[in-house]
């Protein structure tokens, strides 16, 4: 649905978005395939990604939380689709660090017994989420031009709804 919102307003309802968009391709695309290169002899350095990934995550799901206290509605809203999917995102993550803890946990921690099935599947537990951080590019650019073109999703409009909001007809 479209508001009539000010240019703050649309400023304001776009940060989550690029935020969470710079976190996904600087983080987890260009400097995850540049830690690849490191991973062989120092398997650790890839705990970097991840690390960086939650502090941004963090920051964002704080930052949405104070933003329904104290922001316009409409860039509340914004703020709280990307808060959502932060925490997915976030899940999506543990589950993998779970299978990869697994794995680590079953050669005790010591990643010179790693073996070429062990990386093997390590490279299926992390295929969802680079699969998931695809989709999540896709969904974000979206809700950036929603951001930027006065749009809520609905079933925003349906857990946080603002009487004093006008709705454009088109």
């Amino acid at each position: 649905m479209h508001y009539d919102v000010s240019a703050a307003e649309m400023n304001d309802a776009k940060h989550p978005h690029e935020i969470f968009l710079i976190n996904l391709i600087t983080n987890h695309i260009l400097i995850f395939v540049g830690l690849l290169g490191m991973a062989k002899t120092c398997p650790w350095v890839m705990l970097i990604t991840p690390a960086i990934s939650i502090g941004v995550l963090g920051y964002v799901m704080v930052r949405a939380r104070s933003k329904l206290q104290g922001a316009s509605w409409f860039a509340a809203c914004h703020w709280q689709l990307c808060a959502r999917r932060s925490r997915l995102f976030i899940g999506m993550m543990a589950v993998a660090a779970l299978v990869l803890g697994g794995l680590l946990l079953s050669v005790g921690w010591d990643t010179s017994q790693l073996k070429p099935g062990h990386y093997a599947l390590g490279g299926v537990s992390a295929l969802p989420v680079l699969l998931f951080v695809m989709v999540l590019i896709v969904m974000e650019s979206d809700a950036l031009h929603k951001a930027k073109s006065g749009e809520v999703p609905q079933w925003l409009v349906e857990k946080y709804p603002n009487p004093q909001a006008k709705a454009r007809t088109e």
